[in-house]
C-alpha cells in the first residue's frame, strides 16, 4: 500500500520513531492554483517544509494539487516545481533525498473545474483512506486563486469534498479580500454561508514574517520592561514601512485596481500596527484573547481624513497602464504607488502618538521594518566622543523590528543598549555579537542588542504551519478584516480622484517623497516640481495676488495656497485690532470643506494670533451630534480648535443637541443661542463673519426660497437644506449684516458657474442667499481664488 510504503522507507531513514505513531490520523492537503505563481515560488516549498517538521508527528499525509489545467499538461507542470523543491542548508543530503522523493510519491494532480470534479476527489481521498486503513484528522484546502473564483469552490467543497464527521475542516484564503468594506462584507458573507469561522485561515503572509511575528511575545517577554515606557509619555513615535524597488510592470492589471494602500497599509502594515498598539492578554497564546484586543485596538483608531496621507506615483507607471491594459494615449492614472499615512489612536495608552505607516514602489532600497522611537529628555555634558553607548543616555532610545532585506539583508530585533537587554528566547533567537561597520538609523550597530533567527523560515512555511496547528491568532478573522475595511475605506474615497504627486523612482527621488507631520496631519516637506510646458505661458507663480472689485466690494484673488495665506494674514491682523479696542475678537465660522485648508493654515502658521481673547461661534451647523462626522463643530475641532489654545468658555458650539434630540423647535435651542449672541456680542455685531458659497448661492445654512433667516427680527433659525442632512440651524441674515467685517471665501472650479452668475446679478436673496450679505455698517471682502473667479 502506497502510504504504507512511504511510512517504512522514512522509519527505514531514522525520520520516525515508530510505525504505530503514524496512526493519529491522514490530513489531506489540497491546493487550488497548484500551477500558478504564488504556488511555484512560495506554496508548494512551504508545504514540503511542513512534510519535513511533521513526519514525525504521527500523521500522515498526502498533497493534491490542483487548478483547471487539463490532467497530462497540469501534471507535467505541477512536476516540474516539486522536482525543484529544496531541503534545509542544515538538512542531511541523504535525509533531504528521501524525503523529497516521498513527497514527490505522496503528491499528485487533480483537474477541478466541475462540481463532479469535486464529488471525484472526494471520492479518490476516502477510497485512499480506507486501503491504507487510516483514520481522517482532517483536510487543508489551501486557495491560491483569484477572489472571484472563492464563491463556486467553496460552494463544491461545501456540498461534495466536506470531511467526515470527527475530522476538521482548514480553508486558506488569500487576499485580497474585497476593494473595500462593502466589498468586502459582500465576500465575507458569502463564504460564511458555506464554512464556519473556525474553518477560515485568511493569509496575510506579514503576519508569517520573523520579525512580525516575533511582536507580541517580545512584548510578552520583557512586560518588566516595557511596562512602564510603552505608552504616550515616553514613545514620541512609530514608523511601520516597507519600501520597494521594483516597480508595478507586469502587474499593473492588479495594481491599477487596489493601489499601494489597498495592496500593503490596509492589510500588512495595519496587522503590524495592531500588535504594536492592542493591550496584551495575560495569555498571548490564546488566540481568542488576541483576537479580541486587536478588534479593541481598531475601535480606538482615530477617523482618517484626506490630509491624514501624502500620495506619490512613478512617473513611469501611467505609461506602463497604457501598454498592458491598452488604455488610450491620453489616460491618466491616478492610482498611488506611494503612500505615507499618520494614524493616531485615542486610547489613553497611545493618545497623541503618531503612528506613519509608509509604502511604496520604485524607491531608494529595499527594506522592511518597524521602529519605535522613544523620547529623549536627557542632555549629556560629556563630548559625545567619550561617551559609552552602553550608557549615554543622549543616544537615541528606540525599538527595531527588522523584517528583512536593507543593509541588514536578515529579520532581526534591535534595542538601544541605553533602553535594556531584551529577554530573548534562546532556542529561536540569538545575539550577534561579532562586530560590524553597518550603521541602522544613524547609528553603529553595536550601539544596539542585535538579535537574528536561529534559523530563518519563509513567511508562508511558518504560516502553513500555523494552519497545521490550527494557530487562529496568525491570521485575518471575519471580523478583523471587516474592521480593517471599515477604518480605511473613508480614507479610499476622500483620495479617490485625488492626483499623486509624480516621482521619477530609485534615487533620483531625493526628497521628493519626504513628508512631515503638522498639526495632526501630514504633507510633502517640498513643494511639488512644476514643468513649464510652454514658455509663453504664465505659471501660478507668475501671478501676484491682486485686488479689484466684486459686486462693489473689495476682492482679492490669488491661486488657492497664496490666497488662504492671505485670508488668514488678514484674519489675525483683523483680531488683533479688535482686542487692541475691546479685549475681545468675536469670530464667526462657517461649515464646509472650503474652510478646512484655511483652520489648518492658522493653526499651522499663525502663533501670534490672539487666541486667548478670541470668542470662536458657529455660522451654521448641520442637525447632527457634535461627535458626528457631517458636524461643522467637530470639523472646526479637528482642524483648529484641538491645536490653538482657545479657553474653554470662548467657545460655542451651536446647540442642535438638546433633551437627547436633535434641532426640535420646542427645545428653542435657536433661542438659546440668540440670548449667548446677545449677551456677550456687543449690539450683537460680530467683529468678523467668515462665509462660502454653494453652488446654488446659498450661504451659512441660508438657501434658496428658504421661510427662515432671509429676513425678519430672529437671529438664530432652524432651516432646510436639499441635501442631507436636511435640518440645520444658521445665522440669519440680518444678523449677519450686522457685522463689522464679512470675508468670503469662494475656492475651486466647481464654483466658477456661480462665481460668473453672482458678477451678473443683483441683490435677490430669496433666489441667491449670499446675494443678500451686505453688512450695513461693516465692510464685506471677497476672497476668490483664480480657478473659481476664471476656470
Amino acid at each position: 500500500k502506497m502510504l504504507r510504503r512511504v511510512l517504512c522507507t522514512v522509519l527505514f531513514m531514522g525520520a520516525l520513531p515508530s510505525l504505530a505513531e503514524a496512526s493519529q490520523g491522514h490530513i489531506s492537503v489540497v491546493l487550488l492554483g497548484a500551477t500558478g505563481d504564488l504556488a511555484k515560488k512560495y506554496l508548494w516549498q512551504g508545504l514540503f517544509q511542513l512534510y519535513m517538521d511533521q513526519v514525525s508527528s504521527g500523521h500522515s499525509f498526502t498533497f493534491h494539487g490542483a487548478a483547471l489545467t487539463a490532467l497530462e499538461p497540469g501534471q507535467r507542470l505541477m512536476f516540474d516545481v516539486l522536482k525543484k523543491l529544496a531541503c534545509p542548508p542544515d538538512e542531511s543530503p541523504n535525509r533531504c533525498a528521501v524525503l523529497k522523493d516521498q513527497f514527490l510519491k505522496l503528491s499528485q494532480y487533480h483537474q477541478l473545474k466541475t462540481a463532479e470534479n469535486y464529488t471525484v476527489l472526494n471520492r479518490e481521498i476516502e477510497t485512499l483512506l480506507r486501503q491504507e486503513g487510516l483514520k481522517e484528522a482532517g483536510r487543508i484546502f489551501y486557495f491560491s486563486v483569484p477572489p472571484f473564483a472563492y464563491t463556486e469552490i467553496a460552494r463544491h467543497i461545501n456540498s461534495s469534498c466536506r470531511p467526515p464527521p470527527g475530522a476538521w475542516l482548514r480553508v486558506v484564503l488569500e487576499k485580497p479580500f474585497g476593494h473595500d468594506l462593502q466589498s468586502a462584507q459582500q465576500l465575507a458573507a458569502e463564504l460564511t454561508s458555506f464554512f464556519r469561522e473556525e474553518e477560515m485561515y485568511r493569509v496575510d503572509h506579514y503576519l508569517g514574517k520573523q520579525a512580525v511575528a516575533h511582536i507580541l511575545p517580545f512584548r510578552d517577554q520583557n512586560r518588566q520592561f516595557l511596562d512602564p515606557i510603552w505608552n504616550q509619555h515616553h514613545v514620541e513615535r512609530v514608523e511601520i514601512v516597507l519600501k520597494e524597488t521594483v516597480d508595478a510592470k507586469g502587474r499593473t492589471s492588479f495594481y491599477e485596481q487596489y493601489g499601494v494602500i489597498r495592496d500593503v497599509l490596509q492589510n500588512h502594515l495595519t496587522e503590524a500596527l495592531m500588535f504594536l498598539t492592542m493591550e496584551l492578554p495575560a495569555n498571548v497564546s490564546r488566540a481568542e484573547e488576541v483576537l479580541q484586543y486587536k478588534l479593541q485596538a481598531f475601535q480606538s483608531l482615530r477617523r482618517l481624513e484626506k490630509n491624514s496621507a501624502v500620495l506619490g506615483q512613478y512617473q513611469a507607471y501611467t505609461s506602463q497602464v497604457q501598454e498592458e491594459l491598452q488604455k488610450a494615449p491620453d489616460y491618466i492614472s491616478t492610482t498611488p504607488t506611494f503612500a505615507g499615512v499618520l494614524i493616531h489612536s485615542d486610547s489613553l495608552r497611545w493618545e497623541g502618538v503618531p503612528f506613519l505607516l509608509t509604502s511604496g514602489k520604485a524607491l531608494d532600497e529595499r527594506v522592511g521594518y518597524i521602529r519605535v522611537l522613544f523620547k529623549n529628555r536627557a542632555y549629556c555634558a560629556q563630548s559625545e566622543t567619550l561617551r559609552d553607548a552602553g550608557h549615554s543616555q543622549c543616544k537615541a532610545k528606540q525599538i527595531i523590528f527588522y523584517i528583512g532585506h536593507g543593509a541588514l539583508n536578515t529579520p532581526a530585533v534591535l534595542v538601544s543598549r541605553n533602553l535594556f537587554r531584551p529577554v530573548m528566547p534562546k532556542g529561536s533567537w540569538r545575539e550577534a555579537l561579532g562586530q560590524s561597520d553597518l550603521q541602522i538609523f544613524g547609528q553603529p550597530l553595536s550601539d544596539y542588542y542585535v538579535y537574528h533567527p536561529v534559523k530563518e523560515r519563509d513567511a508562508y512555511s511558518v504560516l502553513i504551519s500555523n494552519i497545521y496547528h490550527g494557530r487562529k491568532d496568525f491570521f485575518i478573522t471575519t471580523e478583523n478584516l471587516l474592521a480593517s475595511w471599515g477604518f480605511w475605506t473613508p480614507l479610499l474615497d476622500s483620495i479617490s480622484h485625488q492626483p499623486p504627486r509624480l516621482y521619477p523612482g530609485g534615487v533620483e527621488n531625493q526628497h521628493l517623497l519626504d513628508f512631515e507631520m503638522v498639526s495632526g496631519e501630514v504633507a510633502f516637506t517640498m513643494a511639488e516640481p512644476v514643468e513649464l510646458l510652454n514658455p509663453s505661458r504664465q505659471m501660478p507663480s507668475d501671478y501676484r495676488t491682486v485686488q479689484s472689485k466684486f459686486r462693489q466690494s473689495p476682492l482679492v484673488s490669488a491661486w488657492s495656497e497664496d490666497l488662504i495665506s492671505q485670508l488668514a494674514s488678514d484674519i489675525e491682523k483683523t483680531a488683533s485690532k479688535a482686542v487692541a479696542h475691546s479685549g475681545q475678537f468675536h469670530l464667526a465660522l462657517s461649515g464646509g470643506s472650503s474652510p478646512v485648508v484655511l483652520f489648518q493654515r492658522l493653526a499651522r502658521h499663525h502663533y501670534a494670533f490672539p487666541w486667548k481673547h478670541t470668542h470662536i461661534w458657529l455660522v451654521d451647523e448641520r442637525c447632527v451630534p457634535l461627535t458626528d462626522t457631517e458636524s461643522n463643530f467637530l470639523s472646526l475641532h479637528n482642524h483648529l480648535l484641538q491645536s490653538v489654545r482657545v479657553p474653554y468658555f470662548n467657545i460655542h458650539p451651536m446647540p442642535v443637541h438638546l433633551n437627547q434630540r436633535l434641532c426640535v423647535e420646542e427645545d428653542r435651542g435657536t433661542q438659546l443661542y440668540a440670548k449667548e449672541i446677545m449677551a456677550l456680542v456687543a449690539n450683537a455685531s460680530f467683529d468678523l463673519v467668515l462665509l462660502g458659497v454653494g453652488t446654488d448661492g446659498h450661504t451659512a445654512s441660508l438657501f434658496p426660497q428658504s421661510e427662515n433667516g432671509l429676513e425678519g427680527a430672529q437671529i438664530v433659525v432652524l432651516t432646510e437644506s436639499p441635501v442631507k442632512p436636511h435640518q440645520r440651524m444658521s445665522l440669519s441674515l440680518p444678523l449677519i449684516n450686522r457685522a463689522r467685517q464679512v470675508f468670503i471665501l469662494v475656492l475651486g472650479k466647481g464654483k466658477h458657474d456661480i462665481t460668473t452668475l453672482l458678477s451678473r446679478v443683483g441683490h435677490q436673496p430669496r433666489k441667491w442667499p449670499i446675494s443678500g450679505v451686505s453688512p450695513s455698517s461693516g465692510q464685506l471682502v471677497w476672497y476668490v481664488d483664480y480657478e473659481a473667479l476664471l476656470g
